[in-house]
């Protein structure tokens, strides 16, 4: 299945991504919450930057921390609090590495087996919009690796 990712900014202010995968969405949702499954596809394997570390307490109030780098000393975090978590249909955070962090959620939709899967990025402002997005060109890629990814784990399901 080929399953271009579509990446279209609404507003002045919102980013939308779908793609859809050939997965379930409770082994899709899965894959987003699981530390030791997002570290083997969120970071694009293009740039040489891997996920150094993967902390996540995927509930509601809970947190998640995210470092790249190629060691600690190096490295630079993307963190947030978990606004919504409704396993295995829908995930919101916060992205508070920046004052002017984007509200991410993220939807995981039922097609025949397969799932559509929606990232839709909020900025409070253009200005924030403007200087905090930029991320998406790598989303071609490791979405590309999350397909690699499921094709694995819907096989041992």
């Amino acid at each position: 299945m080929t399953n271009p990712t579509t990446i279209k900014r609404t507003s002045d202010r919102e980013l939308v991504v779908t793609r859809t995968f050939d997965a379930p969405p409770r082994i899709v949702f899965e894959a987003w919450t699981t530390p030791g499954l997002m570290k083997q596809w969120w970071a694009p394997r293009s740039i040489g930057v891997p996920l150094l570390s993967c902390e996540m307490d995927v509930r509601t109030g809970g947190g998640y921390r995210l470092a790249f780098g190629q060691d600690e000393a190096s490295s630079f975090a993307f963190f947030g609090k978990y606004l919504e978590v409704t396993p295995p249909s829908r995930l919101v955070w916060t992205n508070e590495e920046e004052e002017d962090g984007a509200v991410t959620t993220v939807t995981f939709e039922d097609r025949d087996g397969a799932t559509f899967l929606t990232v839709h990025e909020i900025y409070p402002s253009k200005e924030a919009f403007e200087a905090g997005h930029g991320a998406e060109e790598g989303l071609a890629e490791q979405f590309a690796q999350l397909d690699e990814l499921l094709a694995g784990l819907v096989a041992k399901a």
